[in-house]
């Protein structure tokens, strides 16, 4: 049977007809951030399955310092493709072999075009930064060291690597946990002083209130997190948390107050009495 005919006139139609213009979709592929109430359209809280299994390891107390570091980069993988996501792109002219393995395609890519830094907190900051330099392999690495005083929550910056001049587009502050929330606003408070235009923080946990008190002094501050706890204790520690994560991280004790740190080691009780117990 011969295919039906078109008559010279539904052709003329056809051709005087104007062009219909294709409505282009968002990618799927591409995580959008939620709004997660109270916090507002900046905050992006992982509801993945996987990420919570993930985060159950993270947290017991039975996982080893290996198990731990090793968990912690799959966890960071998993939020620094939802934090990236909304990473500015640029179109690049790429070759893509052909079939026949002689044949070079002419084809259009994307490259980031976004300046990052990544900005780990010391010390467990520090587990988060290969997973995210394999993700922005481009993203250069910038240290700031806080820690919290013994007798107050408050933070003491003691390291910071931050060059004078800030040529940085977007910058990714990590940090495991977020407990009361006052390392990562005077950090954020120090890139934006800095002139970084545009923050995101990573962490595995935060705590409400102390996610509360970041959006409160940071509005603009773009927030991804795997999950929140609820509560705090009487010492600004998340409930349940997972522990000190550069502890866990690194396998290290708890550090303790060593009343003989000025002493020379062989000169320190507690040194002469395990060496000879040994």
């Amino acid at each position: 049977m011969s295919p039906p005919s078109i008559s010279m006139e539904e052709e003329k139609k056809a051709e005087e007809a104007p062009p219909t213009t294709a409505v282009l979709q968002a990618s799927p592929a591409k995580v959008q951030p939620n709004f997660t109430a109270p916090y507002g359209p900046n905050v992006h809280v992982s509801r993945h399955p996987v990420l919570a299994h993930k985060l159950s390891i993270l947290r017991s107390s039975s996982t080893s310092p290996s198990s731990f570091r090793s968990v912690l980069r799959e966890i960071t993988f998993h939020l620094g493709y939802e934090a990236t996501s909304t990473l500015a792109t640029k179109d690049i002219p790429i070759t893509v072999p052909g079939t026949n393995h002689t044949d070079h395609i002419d084809a259009i890519g994307q490259r980031i075009s976004d300046k990052v830094a990544l900005i780990p907190i010391l010390r467990s900051g520090l587990g988060m930064v290969d997973p995210m330099l394999e993700l922005v392999g481009n993203a250069v690495v910038h240290h700031i060291g806080m820690f919290r005083s013994k007798h107050s929550t408050m933070p003491v910056q003691y390291y910071n690597r931050l060059p004078k001049q800030c040529d940085v587009g977007v910058a990714y502050v990590m940090d495991p946990l977020i407990a009361t929330s006052a390392t990562i606003i005077s950090v954020v408070g120090i890139l934006k002083k800095w002139g970084v235009p545009e923050i995101h923080v990573m962490s595995v946990i935060a705590s409400k209130v102390g996610l509360s008190e970041l959006l409160k002094y940071h509005p603009d501050v773009h927030v991804t997190v795997g999950t929140i706890d609820e509560e705090l204790n009487a010492d600004g520690d998340l409930v349940p948390g997972l522990g000190d994560a550069g502890d866990r991280l690194f396998g290290t004790p708890i550090m303790e107050e060593d009343e003989e740190e000025l002493v020379h080691p062989s000169k320190r009780k507690r040194t002469m009495s395990v060496a000879s117990e040994s």
